[in-house]
């Protein structure tokens, strides 16, 4: 088997869906693997590619790891994991979709892998920050996949979404998106940096996960990140460049009344020191995450 040759161990003869799964996490785990695109450890990535190559159903995964593969599932299992340990590609491009707020979503490498506690908030339906009967208008800079506008708009469903991104192939795969989840009628997706191509229209709700991630951030982050679109990632020096661009146009951008959220994750502590008069409002999250602040409009200057 010519997958066999990039594992340190034999893979298992005859195995159940478990048995492949302790499989590919140790060998993953022995070859320093880096997780985090949608999955958090090393078992979590090698469940996710098991299910995924046997068409297996995560609801019935109780039954689903019992169950022998036949030969020819076993190979296409190995194969994939041995792409995962050479390319270094996260599983998520492997498999070509993602789940994110309870939504299915096709990614691939125009985009990056939808993670962001964005979805808590979300289901939230950003409640106690914001009255949701009164969201009538919402804007998603840097939409990439589309996850957080197309999550947004099933969360509101009286709500007109307008989701920006610079990326025209980042753009693409938000179309797919978004006609996937049939919201093509108030999802509207545009090009142009920030706040450019909206002109002048305002929002009840305006969300973010832009590129917050410094030079020298960038130079440390494992191979896997470097498979996603650096414009994605990349913020400048000290990872504020856009984000920068987002505080200097939200309050002009924002209906009375109305609020911003933003992700900026490690770079949190860069932003205060830049902005010490902003009161930024630093939210807390049930199922991790975090680096994601609030902004009233009557708070931003």
């Amino acid at each position: 088997m010519a997958a066999a040759r990039h594992f340190r161990s034999i893979p298992p003869e005859r195995p159940t869906v478990a048995d492949l799964i302790r499989f590919g996490a140790k060998e993953f785990e022995r070859a320093g693997l880096a997780f985090g695109h949608g999955t958090g450890s090393a078992v979590d990535d090698a469940a996710a590619l098991v299910f995924h190559v046997l068409d297996l159903d995560h609801a019935d995964a109780e039954r689903a790891y019992g169950r022998r593969p036949s030969a020819r599932g076993v190979e296409r299992v190995l194969e994939t994991f041995a792409e995962r340990i050479e390319r270094r590609v996260p599983a998520a491009y492997l498999m070509g979709r993602m789940w994110f707020a309870g939504l299915e979503f096709e990614v691939d490498e125009r985009v990056i892998v939808p993670r962001s506690p964005f979805a808590e908030l979300i289901h939230a339906r950003f409640e106690p920050w914001i009255e949701p009967s009164r969201v009538r208008r919402i804007l998603d800079i840097g939409t990439g996949s589309g996850c957080i506008a197309s999550a947004c708009a099933r969360a509101f469903p009286k709500a007109a979404v307008d989701a920006v991104d610079v990326s025209g192939h980042a753009l693409e795969v938000a179309r797919r998106n978004v006609a996937k989840h049939r919201l093509g009628r108030r999802v509207r997706l545009l090009q142009g940096d920030v706040f450019e191509p909206v002109e002048d229209q305002r929002y009840d709700l305006i969300v973010s996960n832009p590129p917050y991630v410094s030079e020298a951030e960038m130079r440390a982050l494992p191979e896997e990140y470097h498979r996603e679109p650096a414009l994605a990632l990349r913020a400048g020096r000290d990872g504020l460049d856009v984000v920068r661009r987002i505080l200097a146009g939200a309050k002009r951008h924002l209906e009375p009344g109305g609020a911003l959220f933003v992700e900026v994750g490690d770079s949190d502590v860069r932003l205060q020191k830049a902005f010490p008069k902003l009161p930024f409002t630093w939210l807390e999250f049930e199922h991790g995450g975090g680096g994601v602040f609030m902004l009233r409009r009557s708070e931003l200057h």
